[in-house]
């Protein structure tokens, strides 16, 4: 995985997780408050799930075959979907359920400082985690907001990660309310409270992660910036006088495959546009690395088939005639 991908990221948030769930499962074991329970079980997901992150990094860098010409790079985004998928069912849905059983049949909290202590030391490890997060995703966020960023992130792994310990941090917080007003009142079933709480919040985050990673996987174009950088670098002025209509597909998250149409002079040698072609790759190359993948079509620009707007049947996935079929 590259540096992007936030591996000391994800490899910060598995060790405070691990630790964590270790910690959370002894005082649900002393203490039997469900949402001790609920938050060990969150715990050991998020581990799996920064497990999945990692195998995912490490299958992406495959190297192209005959099979997947275009390499394994969208692994990344699959192993980001089935995150989404363990946290919501693993982790929201038992919360929910052992939530639901606790206030159906509360029973007295034993050994409250067990689950008050670990849940202040897993804020602590939480934070450490979130606080690794922040600063990795720092680096590639720019002058976004942090919502813009979890929405256009090309890499799925960060915006996974912290969202996760942000849902952590939250969840904690919510456990520890759960079990402090149960023991302040005396009714267990604000610790099931709690519990349903934690249920709803990684449920939404799951749900979350699942359209963002979803959208990745249908496959996203190259942002704004990028493609104005592509265009600049495709016209030379001489040879190459305009993008007629160009496509951008992310085939991962540092790869780029680029199909235009570029219009040429129309007495242009076959091998003039060959060379013009060849150094426009090069400009693309060199303007937006990631380009990795291009292909570019010479045409000549002709202004009444450009005034007809584009040709419905020529977009992959768009409306078909009624006589298609046929």
């Amino acid at each position: 995985m590259s540096a992007s991908g936030g591996t000391k990221a994800i490899v910060a948030a598995l060790a405070a997780n691990l630790a964590i769930a270790v910690a959370k499962f002894v005082a649900f074991v002393f203490s039997g408050s469900s949402s001790m329970l609920a938050e060990s079980v969150h715990s050991v997901a998020d581990s799996g799930n920064q497990a999945l992150l990692l195998v995912g990094g490490k299958k992406a860098q495959r190297k192209a075959t005959p099979e997947h010409p275009f390499g394994y790079g969208r692994e990344r985004y699959i192993y980001a979907f089935l995150v989404s998928i363990v946290l919501f069912s693993v982790g929201g849905m038992f919360a929910l359920y052992e939530g639901y059983e606790k206030i159906k049949h509360p029973h007295e909290l034993e050994h409250w400082y067990w689950p008050v202590g670990v849940l202040v030391f897993a804020i602590i490890a939480e934070g450490f985690s979130f606080r690794t997060a922040i600063k990795e995703s720092n680096g590639l966020r720019g002058g976004r907001s942090w919502k813009e960023f979890v929405r256009h992130a090309k890499a799925p792994e960060l915006p996974v990660v912290l969202l996760e310990d942000l849902g952590a941090l939250v969840g904690l917080v919510l456990a520890l309310g759960g079990v402090g007003l149960a023991l302040a009142t005396g009714d267990s079933v604000w610790d099931g409270i709690g519990t349903l709480c934690i249920g709803v919040l990684l449920i939404v985050i799951a749900l979350v992660l699942a359209a963002e990673t979803k959208s990745l996987l249908l496959g996203e174009a190259a942002g704004v910036e990028e493609t104005r950088k592509i265009e600049a670098a495709v016209v030379d002025g001489d040879t190459v006088t305009r993008v007629i209509h160009m496509r951008t597909l992310h085939l991962g998250p540092e790869e780029l495959l680029v199909a235009a149409k570029i219009a040429v002079q129309h007495d242009d040698t076959a091998g003039e546009v060959a060379a013009a072609i060849n150094a426009a790759e090069t400009r693309i190359r060199d303007a937006v690395p990631i380009a990795r993948v291009i292909y570019l079509e010479p045409d000549i620009y002709s202004e009444t088939e450009a005034a007809k707007g584009p040709d419905p049947e020529a977009t992959p996935g768009g409306p078909t005639q009624p006589d298609a079929a046929h």
